[in-house]
């Protein structure tokens, strides 16, 4: 099979085509033979060697696909309400620049109904993301209001879609106007421009003051202390990376009087039985708002799968709104 590999640590040069034999599925698992595969900022850092994947994983990097099942005993397809030749999206925790893909079968869905493999290869690692962090985690509720940090994301334009549509008022920042715009356009309530806005003064103002009950926080470093300044009483912050760096400086103090709970997670080392939760929760809850046009995959550009180091050039770039997806489709 092709597969796209990392020759070695590096830019996105370090990218390369290859030949690699066609994974075997194992107990629990099937095959997928792919269509499209999603590129994420954690495949980034995984290039630049600062997100080994875990052991026992391919060390190809990807970790969401699209395509249709082509292997799996019986029993695990049953398992999973599935049969060959299905129309399915997958979180892998590698693996998925390729052609064939081993996935968990419990973490295989359905593509939904309109989407085509691109928008569905867009779908899993950011929407069980944003459901584990906003919903699973930090409990938001219909009625609250939520703050996420990079709202033209991939991680952003999702959750803002999903907490929308679910009942939240929703407050982004972004890194220019024009991207502002187009998180406004996706159904947020408010967007901030960090480049030139404050945005704790900005929360603040749009709460009346009171602030936000969730905050999604990609940045970590000096956003931390800030974040904290924004929240609401009980307010929680799900922080998910650290571009902004590990290190950072809080108010111990207003923790306490606000009563505020800060949480961090990481999706990829979680088990199976954790993402199967997670699976399952989006297909009945998610899937039917992906099916009648509520929420959308947002794609922002499409690559053939030997452009991954372009695809990847574009990431860092950060110019992007949405999702970047690789195609293996001639």
């Amino acid at each position: 099979m092709r597969a796209i590999e990392i020759a070695g640590f590096g830019g996105p040069e370090v990218l390369r085509e290859t030949q690699r034999p066609a994974p075997v599925p194992g107990p629990g698992e099937l095959l997928i033979a792919v269509q499209a595969s999603g590129v994420n900022r954690p495949d980034v850092l995984q290039r630049k060697g600062l997100y080994p994947m875990p052991p026992g994983v391919s060390d190809l990097p990807g970790l969401e696909v699209a395509g249709t099942v082509a292997g799996g005993s019986a029993a695990d397809l049953a398992a999973a309400g599935l049969k060959l030749g299905d129309a399915v999206c997958a979180l892998v925790a590698g693996g998925g620049y390729a052609q064939f893909c081993v996935a968990p079968a419990g973490q295989c869905l359905p593509v939904p109904q309109g989407l085509n493999m691109i928008e569905a290869a867009s779908l899993p690692e950011t929407f069980f993301t944003v459901w584990q962090n906003l919903f699973h985690i930090a409990g938001l509720k219909p009625g609250e209001t939520l703050l996420v940090q990079g709202g033209s994301s991939g991680i952003g334009v999702t959750a803002i879609q999903l907490a929308k549509a679910l009942g939240a008022t929703v407050i982004v920042t972004a890194g220019s106007d024009e991207k502002c715009a187009a998180c406004v356009a996706l159904g947020a309530d408010h967007a901030v421009n960090y480049r030139s806005q404050d945005f704790v003064a900005e929360t603040l103002r749009f709460t009346a003051g009171r602030g936000a009950d969730v905050v999604l926080d990609m940045v970590a470093g000096g956003y931390l202390g800030r974040e904290l300044q924004c929240l609401a009483e009980d307010g929680r912050l799900a922080l998910i990376a650290v571009q902004g760096g590990v290190k950072c400086e809080i108010d111990a103090g207003l923790l306490l009087r606000k009563r505020l709970s800060i949480v961090g997670s990481t999706l990829r080392p979680r088990t199976v039985a954790y993402k199967t939760v997670l699976a399952q929760a989006l297909k009945a809850t998610v899937w039917p708002l992906l099916e009648v046009g509520k929420v959308k995959p947002v794609i922002h550009q499409v690559f053939p799968a030997a452009q991954a180091a372009q695809a990847h050039a574009l990431m860092e770039s950060s110019t992007h709104v949405g999702k970047i997806v690789l195609t293996w489709t001639p």
